[in-house]
């Protein structure tokens, strides 16, 4: 199908229908995380359960989700990557995907959402600048799994360390269904290899230093659909498979302390002019989402 979609990418503001027009500081204060939480991220290296998106969001991006997940959608080339299904089982579903935010208005809103804003500002400590979006969804009774990973092992082209990862459930994830487990700790481990993403769950587990073995002590992360957890970029974590009835779906939000340079004198992300190494990262690719006041 010739793809008739615009780029999105061109907007950086919202431009659609999935966010309250607000933005006034009194009403950003009620997203802000509370001193408690900043501590528990910095020693844990994750933090749980904070309501991103209301009910109605949710089935918003839902019936986008589904529209993207069709093969013949005209935006399918505006995608970075686009995975029907990552695992090479047949038998093990994980529709992985980049790029849906230059697709359709939902999802490209949702980088703008305060709920989502507000703490990532915080737990980066400062402004908040675009990295990638992702889709992953594990279908009913055959979803695969996620290995066990640092995110920042895929993403050494980009330096330095000051990176967050939003994950966002548009579905209720438990441990049923393949809810994200996190490493608690994990984040002042050192860089370790990356696996491969929809591989076998254990084994890039099994690849760790003696020393990391004793100290892996996974925690399943459930949560209610439009909450999320934010987990940096050094923090082990993976999700088994979903064999219940239902889908386990969820999109996920990375960004990066503004100032945060190319590593790399090729595209970072497929179809992305190059940034020449040593660069500071910017553009219509990598916006400048959230600066506070001041």
């Amino acid at each position: 199908m010739e793809n008739m979609t615009e780029d999105l990418s061109k907007h950086h503001r919202p431009i659609g229908m999935l966010l309250a027009r607000t933005s006034r500081a009194e009403d950003l204060d009620r997203y802000r995380l509370s001193a408690e939480q900043i501590e528990f991220f910095r020693e844990n290296g994750y933090l749980k359960g904070i309501r991103i998106l209301s009910v109605e969001q949710v089935e918003a991006l839902r019936g986008e989700l589904e529209k993207l997940m069709n093969l013949g959608h005209a935006g399918r080339d505006l995608f970075h990557e686009y995975h029907s299904n990552e695992s090479t089982d047949p038998n093990r579903v994980l529709f992985h995907a980049l790029g849906a935010w230059r697709v359709l208005p939902g999802f490209h809103d949702l980088l703008w959402n305060p709920a989502f804003l507000v703490p990532a500002s915080q737990l980066l400590g400062g402004a908040v600048r675009f990295w990638h979006d992702q889709l992953f969804c594990k279908p009913a009774r055959h979803g695969g799994v996620v290995a066990w990973h640092q995110d920042y092992s895929y993403w050494t082209r980009t330096t330095p360390l000051a990176h967050l990862t939003c994950w966002i459930g548009l579905d209720d994830s438990t441990r049923e269904n393949g809810c994200l487990h996190y490493v608690p700790g994990s984040h002042k481990w050192p860089d370790l290899p990356k696996p491969v993403l929809a591989g076998g769950l254990e084994e890039s587990r099994r690849s760790l230093p003696e020393e990391l073995q004793e100290k892996f002590k996974p925690v399943a992360i459930e949560m209610k659909k439009g909450e999320g957890s934010f987990h940096h970029a050094r923090t082990m974590h993976g999700s088994g498979a979903n064999d219940t009835p239902l889908p386990r779906r969820a999109t996920v939000i990375n960004v990066f302390l503004d100032g945060v340079m190319s590593n790399a004198n090729e595209p970072l992300l497929e179809g992305v002019p190059v940034i020449a190494r040593g660069e500071k990262m910017g553009g219509q690719f990598f916006p400048l989402l959230f600066q506070q006041e001041g």
